[in-house]
């Protein structure tokens, strides 16, 4: 069984027309900061909360659904306890570089970047490295510098742990267990992060011999690195340890949000105001996945019910349908929505744990499929994954040039990254 307990609306679901609130969320979510970001950053709460709260509350007083939605909400608490504890706990982790990146000093960077997405999460990551990698190359930077962080940090380097990408994180909560990723992803993940690491340093490597020669030497002769905060990498593992527990309830999260609280306590301010740390960036995506979590509870419950009439049964209709969707909509629900649906094909029901081992073990090619594409798709844009658009927030604050979303798409998704996504698709098959 779930967390809490099966949803007693399994095997039903209400008109596909209540799954319209969740289609304009993320309607929203996309067109929005692209159309007017100033207004978006003041009045996204309420567009999230209000239809959140319609959803949640025709479940609760005419759907009979109020154990779903109960079910819901103990997810979501989850899902904020592990990201905003990961947020709060990267805040106080500092990382200067002196002096200048050379091609290949990036190129390690960003492969730690990867692994280290697996610790503390892409956000955690995304911002830990993100301010010493601007430093670092803030004297010869060019657009696919934030483009490169962000396939390989804010996004692919995630693919092997629950921790990684949210995605993952919430398929473990409804019972994938916790290593499946590792075991079934690794070499995907391997090989994806090796190709885009070699594409990097092919592009790095002729944008820096276009120097001077005294500006390489002079790069190649200050590698000094100071690191404060190594303390809050144990609290980062209490994080890891507490994401194995499942009973008694709460005290995975309890667990969580007290590791995030006794870190900002202790970690000095000095190192906050380094990383120029605040918590508006999560508290948005707490707003936001508040009304993401109530509004895709009909999606999902539809989807569970009508999976046979969509006719997407393979394993490869399953990977580009969950890329498309990630690339461009939130990469997490759209994870939830067809692991829903290949579920359903099954007669298997994602609110039931025994089924989600079930499916894990039996149809693994199609979670393999789902998985991979929804992180590794979420870098496609701006808009597919949460960390992608801080990155480029404080690119922009520096002063720092950035593509535009169409340029993003145009100039390095489709050339560098697609050819990516095909090799993965081969190797998913």
């Amino acid at each position: 069984m779930s967390l809490l307990s099966a949803s007693n609306v399994i095997g039903r679901a209400p008109a596909l027309a209540w799954s319209l609130p969740f289609a304009l969320l993320l309607l929203c979510i996309a067109l929005f900061p692209l159309i007017s970001h100033r207004w978006w950053e003041r009045n996204y709460p309420w567009v999230a909360l209000p239809l959140g709260a319609l959803v949640a509350g025709y479940y609760l007083f005419f759907f009979g659904g109020g154990e779903r939605m109960l079910l819901t909400g103990h997810e979501y608490l989850s899902f904020i306890a592990l990201i905003g504890s990961l947020f709060v706990i990267s805040g106080g982790i500092h990382i200067q570089l002196a002096g200048e990146l050379t091609p290949g000093q990036n190129v390690l960077l960003l492969a730690v970047g990867a692994v280290l997405a697996n610790v503390i999460g892409t956000t955690g990551a995304a911002m830990v490295l993100i301010r010493p990698y601007i430093r670092g190359n803030s004297w010869r930077w060019s657009p696919y510098h934030i483009v490169f962080y962000i396939f390989i940090v804010a996004n692919c380097g995630g693919a092997l742990t629950p921790i990684g990408d949210p995605p993952l994180f919430l398929g473990y909560l409804k019972g994938v267990p916790f290593f499946w990723v590792l075991t079934h992803l690794i070499y995907k993940w391997a090989i994806g992060i090796a190709v885009l690491l070699a594409m990097f340093f092919y592009m790095d490597r002729r944008e820096y011999r276009s120097h001077s020669r005294r500006e390489r030497i002079e790069a190649e002769q200050r590698d000094t690195v100071r690191f404060d905060g190594a303390q809050n990498f144990g609290f980062a593992a209490v994080i890891i340890i507490a994401a194995f527990i499942e009973k008694p309830l709460f005290v995975r999260e309890f667990l969580m949000i007290s590791a995030a609280v006794v870190s900002y306590l202790t970690t000095p301010k000095r190192i906050h105001r380094l990383n120029e740390f605040t918590f508006a960036p999560i508290r948005e995506v707490a707003i936001l996945f508040a009304g993401i979590f109530a509004c895709m509870v009909p999606a999902l419950d539809w989807l569970a019910v009508n999976a046979k009439s969509l006719g997407i049964t393979e394993a490869s209709q399953f990977y580009w349908a969950t890329g498309a969707l990630s690339a461009f909509l939130d990469n997490a629900p759209t994870y939830l929505n067809f692991l829903t649906a290949s579920m359903g094909l099954h007669g298997l029901s994602i609110d039931h744990r025994p089924d989600v081992l079930l499916f894990a073990a039996e149809h693994s090619h199609l979670l393999r499929s789902i998985s991979i594409a929804a992180v590794f798709f979420g870098a496609a844009t701006y808009i597919g994954n949460g960390p992608n658009f801080m990155c480029k927030s404080i690119c922009d604050h520096a002063k720092l040039k950035t593509p535009t979303f169409i340029d993003y798409i145009w100039r390095y998704t489709l050339p560098i990254l697609l050819p990516v996504l095909i090799i993965t698709f081969f190797l998913v098959r």
